[in-house]
């Protein structure tokens, strides 16, 4: 299993989660954006940087992630061509997608942004808190624990 991360948009502290999480798992972790990123020594953690462009880094994505495959990413539409891998995907707020729940979160974005190309004005999501470094945290570790002991991670 190795994690990708859509790390254009990730938070600084999700990416520093991840960083210790796969210290201690031994797990590969390939971060992938259109922009040079430092990222620490380490045999299991790797950086791609594709061509600047829309979608580019999601493009990449998909072409790598392989079934059983770990995403981070805020993005729904990557995370349900990622499920249709047959891979899983986080967003940085520690919301498992799956084959069960993507497609209602698909429905729900492309709704909410036909909603505000009518002209309606919603706001964007709150800012990110500790709270949500600890949802994903907790998250991710109990993703792994499953997948490491062998399990489904569902």
């Amino acid at each position: 299993m190795k994690i990708y991360v859509d790390a254009d948009a990730c938070p600084k502290v999700i990416k520093e989660s991840l960083y210790k999480a796969i210290t201690r798992l031994k797990v590969k972790l390939i971060l992938v954006a259109d922009q040079y990123l430092r990222i620490p020594q380490s045999e299991y953690i790797s950086a791609i940087q594709v061509p600047s462009g829309i979608d580019a880094a999601d493009e990449k994505i998909v072409e790598l992630v392989e079934a059983g495959d770990l995403v981070i990413t805020a993005d729904i539409p990557l995370a349900d061509l990622v499920v249709s891998k047959e891979a899983f995907a986080i967003n940085p707020r520690g919301e498992l997608y799956t084959e069960q729940n993507i497609k209602e979160r698909l429905a729900i974005r492309d709704m909410m942004a036909e909603m505000r190309s009518s002209g309606l004005e919603f706001g964007g999501p709150p800012a990110f808190s500790q709270k949500d470094k600890e949802i994903f945290t907790n998250q991710l570790d109990r993703f792994l624990t499953k997948v490491l002991a062998g399990k489904n991670p569902t």
